[in-house]
């Protein structure tokens, strides 16, 4: 669903408000959490900003720590870091890897992220290993 004025921005509502959850910034930053290769006018496409903004963002975003830029061949590549603390005293302590890791992988299409307890406080989480057959080959066999 696209906004009346062109930007694809669309309040939950449908009531026709401008305004998104992200800024700039961190939409720039959650694009290139996806895409560290990204060149800045593809990044301005995805996020509905100029590419003139797009760079100033990136000079922000590095200036803060936020990002580090280097070069592979005649390419920037960008490496986010995801110690990085937010900025806001409401979420002071708390880092940005694990919020960019969500939102970076729901914008993928092969992706199947999900939220659990643990993620959202940053710790790793743990994968369980799916049951064994019982009734297989060697069922009741105890790896040692």
């Amino acid at each position: 669903m696209s906004s009346p004025d062109g930007s694809g921005m669309t309040s939950p509502d449908g009531s026709g408000g401008s305004w998104t959850l992200l800024t700039g910034h961190g939409h720039v930053l959650v694009e290139i959490a996806r895409n560290p290769q990204a060149r800045m006018r593809d990044i301005g496409a995805v996020v509905g900003l100029t590419e003139r903004t797009v760079q100033a963002i990136v000079a922000d975003l590095e200036a803060a720590g936020y990002l580090t830029r280097g070069r592979i061949g005649r390419r920037n590549h960008y490496t986010v870091n995801p110690d990085s603390l937010f900025r806001h005293s409401a979420q002071e302590g708390l880092r940005v890897g694990p919020l960019l890791d969500l939102l970076a992988a729901a914008g993928e299409p092969t992706a199947t992220a999900s939220l659990s307890v643990a993620d959202a406080g940053g710790s790793p989480s743990t994968e369980v290993p799916p049951p064994a057959n019982p009734t297989g080959p060697g069922a009741g066999i105890q790896p040692m």
